[in-house]
């Protein structure tokens, strides 16, 4: 089987959790990284002992790179990609896939016009829970959906938006809590709910100072099947909790926290469902980012990377394309739209 060659463009702290991952495939080897700050790029390239480059055009001209990873400031993906598509290369963004439906959408059409495929990183899609969960719902076990809820309340120092000048700014960061930190939740809790049909929602800075976006949010949700639900996002909790997922049907509840099961109940039940709650019951997540970005663990990113190139290989669709990974923006963006506007946002939006 082909082994991959990996560029990293952009080398600051999530490059860490993209390197880490890339280092435990087995069809995949880590080849160049690149960065302005070279500084980053050092740290990188001598952890790994791999090229390092000041200007990421000069990295695309490699011939052994075939995947290349975008973990640029959110506002600046595009270009990354786009030149990467350019290149040939398959193209693998962190989230999100960008901060307006537009340059998401020039991102998928870069993509499909070069015959090259892109992933957006939404990672906790390959947790096995998420995997269990999402199969409960397909077999009908929920009856009627009737709530889907999505609670991030995490904490993020002051001094974690001083540490970059793109953090907390519309214009590269996209959005606060929502668009940076929710993001993941966001997007599994329509992963496993459907379509977003409306939001009504508020947002707010209350807790740090030296940003332009929000530290809390709240939203009322509509999906298109008739459920509702809650999206509760936060960087001013303190001391910061594990992100937790509630989806509730007429005939059963699943409560996710982080990789855990905390809540596995069904009528009828099944004879695996006590063998589900004794596994996943087990606290295994760890902190998840909630209190330190630091904290992320590079093994979802490792089995995402892994399913890319399955889909590369076996030529079969990747679970989070480019498109999937528009979903989580576009509502996000819509919740933005609700609070400024201080109506209910419909969906989807008009661009």
């Amino acid at each position: 089987m082909k082994t991959y060659g990996f560029g990293i463009i952009g080398c600051g702290m999530i490059a860490d959790v993209h390197a880490a991952a890339i280092a435990e495939l087995d069809l995949g080897q880590l080849a160049a990284v690149s960065s302005q700050h070279s500084e980053n790029v050092r740290r990188l390239a001598d952890r790994y002992h791999v090229d390092g480059y000041s200007d990421y055009r000069e990295m695309l001209k490699r011939d052994d790179l075939d995947i290349v990873c975008v973990c640029t400031p959110s506002g600046v993906h595009l270009e990354a990609a786009v030149a990467a598509t350019e290149a040939g290369k398959h193209v693998i963004v962190e989230k999100p896939l960008e901060i307006t439906l537009d340059r998401c959408d020039q991102i998928i059409q870069a993509c499909d016009e070069a015959g090259v495929r892109l992933c957006a990183i939404f990672n906790s899609r390959f947790v096995e829970a998420s995997r269990l969960l999402k199969e409960a719902i397909h077999s009908g076990r929920f009856g009627t959906l009737t709530l889907g809820d999505a609670y991030v309340k995490w904490n993020r120092s002051q001094a974690y938006y001083d540490s970059g000048g793109w953090r907390g700014t519309w214009k590269l960061d996209g959005g606060g809590s929502l668009m940076n930190q929710s993001i993941h939740a966001i997007d599994l809790l329509q992963y496993f709910m459907g379509p977003v049909k409306a939001v009504q929602a508020f947002t707010s800075t209350l807790a740090h100072e030296r940003i332009e976006v929000e530290d809390v949010a709240v939203a009322a949700l509509r999906f298109e099947n008739g459920a509702l639900g809650i999206i509760e996002g936060s960087t001013a909790v303190y001391p910061g909790f594990l992100k937790r997922i509630e989806i509730s049907g007429s005939r059963g509840t699943v409560i996710l926290e982080e990789e855990d099961i905390t809540t596995w109940e069904f009528h009828p039940e099944l004879p695996e469902d006590a063998e589900i709650r004794r596994k996943y019951a087990v606290r295994q997540s760890g902190g998840g980012g909630a209190a330190d970005p630091r904290e992320i663990k590079h093994a979802n990113h490792q089995r995402q990377m892994s399913d890319f190139i399955h889909s590369i290989n076996s030529d079969t669709p990747h679970l989070v394309d480019g498109r999937e990974g528009r979903k989580a923006v576009e509502i996000i963006l819509a919740i933005y739209k609700s609070s400024r506007e201080g109506r209910i946002v419909h969906l989807p939006l008009e661009q």
